[in-house]
């Protein structure tokens, strides 16, 4: 769910914080008139989106109902992968834009195989994880505002093996120099943060960072 402009991000901001009360306040409830109260603050919420938002009331609501136990941001990984001056980019289907190999983290296992398994399933290729580049707070980045709060964590990594094929969700595979990047797929991936993991890869021993 993309907030339609980002004048509103700090509107879309205050009805996820009531979205997370009203979940948090279902998940640990025991009266049923509070139970009605946090539903009705579930509402609010849903119709402070859809009028900020690209999407329906009914949907989100839909998505608001999905949610279940403490509210906690999503997390999402990445690999970046260099070969000299260029970068491993795949080109997603959803969009058409290129981006670093990844997506949600899977439950059950760790970041460092998530961001591997990624790897491997959009891009061919498999890798191992060098360092933990940075763990960015993505509402603080210029991506586009969306619904759920997302962490973002950027993987160094190196190719090991296999080689390159497309797959479901990518519709090509690609080295590209750092200095000539295709049009990016912003809400996963923004040209300064590729530039940063590109510092990273130039001097492995800088410190990983953090917002």
């Amino acid at each position: 769910m993309t907030v339609s402009n980002d004048n509103n991000f700090s509107w879309f901001k205050w009805a996820s914080e009531i979205q997370s009360i009203s979940q948090n306040g279902l998940t640990f409830a025991q009266s049923e008139y509070d139970k009605e109260r946090y539903l009705q603050l579930q509402n609010i919420a849903a119709h402070m989106m859809a009028s900020l938002s690209d999407m329906p009331v009914e949907k989100i609501l839909d998505l608001f109902v999905s949610q279940q136990g403490y509210a906690t941001p999503k997390v999402d990984v990445r690999g970046a992968i260099f070969k000299e001056d260029q970068v491993l980019l795949v080109k997603e289907s959803a969009d058409g834009l290129w981006t670093l190999p990844g997506g949600w983290a899977d439950r059950d296992y760790s970041p460092a195989y998530c961001v591997q398994k990624e790897i491997f399933e959009e891009s061919g290729y498999e890798a191992n994880v060098l360092k933990l580049i940075a763990l960015y707070d993505k509402w603080k980045h210029a991506h586009p505002k969306q619904w759920p709060h997302t962490y973002k964590c950027f993987f160094l990594c190196e190719i090991t093996g296999g080689e390159p094929r497309t797959s479901i969700e990518t519709q090509a595979v690609s080295f590209f120099p750092i200095s000539a990047l295709p049009a990016l797929s912003l809400p996963r991936v923004t040209g300064q943060q590729i530039m940063r993991c590109y510092e990273h890869y130039l001097a492995p021993h800088l410190p990983t960072d953090f917002d």
